[in-house]
């Protein structure tokens, strides 16, 4: 009974909430991929926050959720217009490079939000959370840099690495918002305005940007949409119990999941430098996941159902 008190209210289960969210956003990306060469990228991340809006509604509306107040209103709509920049700007590099590629230039994200969680939320930096970060990042270079030197594949885009490293700045300000927006809402409720408010900063450029929809392109932003709300509810469940510093350095486990969905949706290949730049990941997480506070010496930061 007392593991079982401990896990409940200690670090694994924030740690594995948003382990899983990352890997269903990485299948996410790989449908976002798909579904901006058929059709662009605007239309593709339009209707997926569309349809993600569709979705989450009559959930938040079954759990009798009430409008939030305006300061909170304010924290959703200021997250959704940084993810809707970001997003733009990823999957505009995202379709001009492989995923592998792509998530690796983009790792700068975590250890650009690691202070900014210090500075913004007063998190302190411990020595060790920074020695993961580093673990993880080092693990980036040895596979990127094998990547981009191989010469193999398509030569690499210019464009799509400005837009990837422009992403990532975005990414890093979306990931602070987001710890603090997830100790004021739940996981529903975030899921929904965030689609909701990202899906209104787009729709004014849709006379000039948004193109036709064929039905395949259609049935794969569906499936997009629903994996975003899936992994943004594993996020925000995530982040509300846990410090950021804890799970910046898991956004890592991204490239083993991006280089794998991208060699089995787009045959982009895989090599001997993914193991070993995978290995150093791992260290990285599991250090991070060694610096959580134990059981009892730090109350949630929400109610825990």
């Amino acid at each position: 009974m007392s593991r079982l008190l401990i896990l409940k209210s200690g670090p694994l289960l924030p740690i594995g909430a948003v382990a899983l969210g990352i890997g269903v956003f990485c299948l996410m990306d790989a449908a976002m991929k798909q579904a901006s060469l058929g059709c662009g990228v605007y239309t593709a991340l339009l209707m997926r926050n569309v349809l993600g809006t569709a979705m989450m509604a009559p959930v938040w509306l079954l759990q009798r959720g009430r409008w939030p107040a305006m300061r909170l209103l304010g924290i959703h709509a200021l997250r959704a217009a940084v993810v809707a920049i970001m997003g733009l700007l990823y999957f505009a590099g995202l379709v001009r490079l492989p995923m592998a590629e792509a998530i690796a230039l983009s790792f700068i994200a975590p250890l650009i939000a690691l202070y900014l969680a210090a500075l913004v939320l007063g998190e302190r930096v411990r020595r060790g959370a920074a020695t993961a970060s580093l673990f993880g990042l080092a693990g980036v270079a040895v596979i990127g840099a094998a990547q981009l030197g191989s010469g193999a594949g398509p030569p690499a885009s210019p464009l799509g690495i400005g837009a990837i490293l422009a992403s990532a700045v975005f990414y890093a300000v979306n990931l602070v918002i987001q710890r603090h927006q997830a100790q004021l809402a739940g996981p529903t409720e975030i899921t929904l305005f965030q689609s909701l408010f990202a899906a209104l900063f787009l729709l004014p450029a849709a006379p000039w940007l948004f193109t036709s929809l064929p039905g395949h392109a259609f049935v794969v932003v569906a499936l997009s949409a629903f994996l975003a709300a899936l992994a943004l509810a594993l996020f925000a469940w995530g982040y509300a119990r846990a410090e950021a510093q804890v799970l910046l350095p898991l956004e890592y486990t991204a490239f083993f999941w991006s280089a794998l969905f991208g060699w089995m949706w787009f045959r982009e290949t895989l090599g001997i430098s993914t193991i070993a730049g995978a290995a150093l990941i791992v260290i990285g997480c599991l250090r991070a996941a060694r610096l959580a506070p134990r059981a009892g010496t730090q109350p949630p930061l929400v109610p825990v159902p």
